[in-house]
Protein backbone atom coordinates (compact mmCIF):
# COMPACT_ATOMS: atom_id res chain seq x y z
CA UNK A 1 0.00 0.00 0.00
CA UNK A 2 2.61 2.38 0.83
CA UNK A 3 4.47 1.48 -2.26
CA UNK A 4 1.27 2.70 -4.35
CA UNK A 5 1.28 5.84 -2.70
CA UNK A 6 4.55 6.29 -3.11
CA UNK A 7 5.04 5.70 -6.72
CA UNK A 8 1.60 8.53 -7.33
CA UNK A 9 3.44 10.65 -5.24
CA UNK A 10 6.46 10.57 -7.57
CA UNK A 11 7.49 13.29 -9.45
CA UNK A 12 10.23 12.70 -11.96
CA UNK A 13 13.21 15.25 -12.10
CA UNK A 14 15.73 13.72 -14.43
CA UNK A 15 14.84 10.94 -16.58
CA UNK A 16 16.68 8.66 -19.80
CA UNK A 17 18.78 10.48 -21.69
CA UNK A 18 19.38 13.37 -19.59
CA UNK A 19 20.48 10.75 -16.15
CA UNK A 20 22.69 9.33 -18.60
CA UNK A 21 24.52 12.31 -19.96
CA UNK A 22 25.01 13.25 -15.76
CA UNK A 23 26.88 10.53 -15.82
CA UNK A 24 28.90 10.90 -18.85
CA UNK A 25 29.74 14.28 -17.31
CA UNK A 26 30.64 13.15 -14.42
CA UNK A 27 32.74 10.69 -16.01
CA UNK A 28 34.73 13.36 -17.98
CA UNK A 29 35.59 15.09 -14.75
CA UNK A 30 36.82 11.81 -13.41
CA UNK A 31 39.42 11.58 -16.48
CA UNK A 32 40.26 15.21 -16.08
CA UNK A 33 40.68 14.81 -12.24
CA UNK A 34 42.69 11.65 -12.45
CA UNK A 35 44.96 12.25 -16.23
CA UNK A 36 48.23 11.03 -16.32
CA UNK A 37 47.50 8.37 -13.25
CA UNK A 38 48.17 4.83 -13.78
CA UNK A 39 45.53 3.25 -11.26
CA UNK A 40 42.35 4.71 -9.27
CA UNK A 41 40.34 2.86 -6.76
CA UNK A 42 37.07 3.02 -6.90
CA UNK A 43 34.84 2.07 -4.29
CA UNK A 44 30.77 1.77 -4.60
CA UNK A 45 28.82 2.27 -1.08
CA UNK A 46 26.11 -0.91 -1.24
CA UNK A 47 23.51 -0.81 -2.89
CA UNK A 48 22.83 2.22 -4.96
CA UNK A 49 26.66 3.74 -4.75
CA UNK A 50 27.94 0.47 -5.82
CA UNK A 51 25.29 0.24 -8.77
CA UNK A 52 26.40 3.78 -9.95
CA UNK A 53 30.03 2.70 -9.11
CA UNK A 54 29.79 -0.08 -11.22
CA UNK A 55 27.94 1.91 -14.45
CA UNK A 56 30.90 4.53 -14.15
CA UNK A 57 33.62 1.65 -14.00
CA UNK A 58 32.49 0.30 -16.84
CA UNK A 59 32.13 3.79 -18.95
CA UNK A 60 35.74 4.23 -17.80
CA UNK A 61 37.04 0.77 -18.81
CA UNK A 62 35.04 2.35 -22.36
CA UNK A 63 37.73 5.08 -22.70
CA UNK A 64 40.52 2.91 -20.60
CA UNK A 65 42.62 6.34 -19.15
CA UNK A 66 43.76 3.83 -16.45
CA UNK A 67 43.48 0.82 -14.63
CA UNK A 68 41.16 0.33 -12.15
CA UNK A 69 40.68 -1.47 -8.87
CA UNK A 70 36.66 -1.82 -8.38
CA UNK A 71 35.59 -2.57 -4.51
CA UNK A 72 32.27 -1.94 -2.89
CA UNK A 73 31.50 -0.69 0.64
CA UNK A 74 28.81 -2.37 3.13
CA UNK A 75 28.10 -0.33 6.32
CA UNK A 76 24.79 0.06 7.96
CA UNK A 77 23.67 3.24 6.94
CA UNK A 78 21.80 3.54 10.11
CA UNK A 79 24.25 2.02 12.29
CA UNK A 80 27.17 3.04 11.45
CA UNK A 81 28.91 2.49 14.30
CA UNK A 82 27.75 -0.66 15.50
CA UNK A 83 28.30 -2.70 12.76
CA UNK A 84 31.63 -3.35 10.84
CA UNK A 85 32.13 -2.03 7.45
CA UNK A 86 33.43 -4.08 5.02
CA UNK A 87 35.38 -3.74 1.19
CA UNK A 88 34.47 -6.70 -1.22
CA UNK A 89 36.89 -7.78 -2.35
CA UNK A 90 39.22 -7.19 1.02
CA UNK A 91 42.01 -5.15 -1.13
CA UNK A 92 45.53 -5.88 -0.32
CA UNK A 93 45.58 -2.30 0.98
CA UNK A 94 44.84 1.20 0.06
CA UNK A 95 47.96 2.96 1.03
CA UNK A 96 48.74 5.10 -1.39
CA UNK A 97 46.29 4.85 -3.93
CA UNK A 98 43.92 7.47 -5.55
CA UNK A 99 40.40 6.50 -4.14
CA UNK A 100 36.71 7.65 -5.75
CA UNK A 101 33.99 6.91 -2.97
CA UNK A 102 30.67 6.87 -4.89
CA UNK A 103 27.13 6.95 -3.77
CA UNK A 104 24.19 7.81 -5.42
CA UNK A 105 22.33 10.38 -2.54
CA UNK A 106 24.31 12.65 -0.32
CA UNK A 107 22.14 14.28 2.10
CA UNK A 108 22.98 14.41 5.28
CA UNK A 109 26.71 13.17 4.62
CA UNK A 110 26.31 10.50 7.35
CA UNK A 111 27.10 7.62 4.92
CA UNK A 112 29.08 9.35 3.46
CA UNK A 113 31.60 10.37 6.50
CA UNK A 114 31.23 7.25 7.89
CA UNK A 115 32.93 5.49 4.43
CA UNK A 116 35.50 8.34 4.45
CA UNK A 117 36.69 7.59 7.90
CA UNK A 118 36.89 4.18 7.31
CA UNK A 119 38.90 4.35 4.08
CA UNK A 120 41.38 7.06 6.27
CA UNK A 121 42.20 4.59 8.35
CA UNK A 122 45.03 3.79 6.01
CA UNK A 123 47.50 6.53 4.28
CA UNK A 124 45.63 7.00 0.84
CA UNK A 125 47.29 9.47 -1.95
CA UNK A 126 43.94 10.61 -2.07
CA UNK A 127 40.00 10.39 -1.54
CA UNK A 128 37.75 12.14 -4.00
CA UNK A 129 33.87 11.84 -3.47
CA UNK A 130 31.34 11.37 -5.90
CA UNK A 131 27.59 11.49 -5.55
CA UNK A 132 24.34 11.40 -8.54
CA UNK A 133 22.35 14.09 -6.24
CA UNK A 134 23.29 16.61 -3.70
CA UNK A 135 20.56 17.57 -1.89
CA UNK A 136 22.67 20.19 0.33
CA UNK A 137 21.16 19.28 4.03
CA UNK A 138 24.53 18.81 5.84
CA UNK A 139 24.93 17.94 9.22
CA UNK A 140 28.39 16.31 9.10
CA UNK A 141 31.40 18.14 7.49
CA UNK A 142 31.90 16.00 3.91
CA UNK A 143 31.00 17.16 0.05
CA UNK A 144 30.79 16.00 -2.54
CA UNK A 145 33.77 16.75 -5.18
CA UNK A 146 31.59 15.54 -8.22
CA UNK A 147 27.93 15.87 -8.31
CA UNK A 148 25.36 14.90 -11.48
CA UNK A 149 22.69 17.30 -9.91
CA UNK A 150 22.18 19.43 -7.10
CA UNK A 151 18.89 19.89 -5.56
CA UNK A 152 17.19 21.75 -2.88
CA UNK A 153 14.81 19.74 -1.05
CA UNK A 154 12.80 19.77 2.23
CA UNK A 155 14.08 17.33 5.12
CA UNK A 156 10.66 15.02 4.47
CA UNK A 157 11.28 14.81 1.10
CA UNK A 158 12.81 11.58 -0.41
CA UNK A 159 15.12 11.76 -3.84
CA UNK A 160 14.84 7.88 -5.22
CA UNK A 161 17.69 7.21 -7.62
CA UNK A 162 16.51 4.54 -10.26
CA UNK A 163 19.46 3.31 -12.85
CA UNK A 164 18.33 -0.04 -13.82
CA UNK A 165 19.00 0.51 -17.83
CA UNK A 166 16.51 1.95 -20.21
CA UNK A 167 14.44 3.31 -17.07
CA UNK A 168 16.93 5.64 -15.78
CA UNK A 169 15.06 8.11 -13.62
CA UNK A 170 15.55 10.23 -10.72
CA UNK A 171 12.28 11.06 -8.57
CA UNK A 172 11.20 13.37 -5.57
CA UNK A 173 8.83 11.47 -3.68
Amino acid sequence: MGKTKNMANRTVILQGKKVEQKIERMVHQLIEEFYGEKMVTIIGIKNKGAQLSGIIKAKLDEINPFEIEYLELKLDKDNCLDYPIVLDPIPETLANKRVILIDDVLNSGRTMIYAARFILGEPVKSLTTLCMVDRIHRRFPIKADIVGLSLSTTLQEHILVDLKKGKEAIYLE
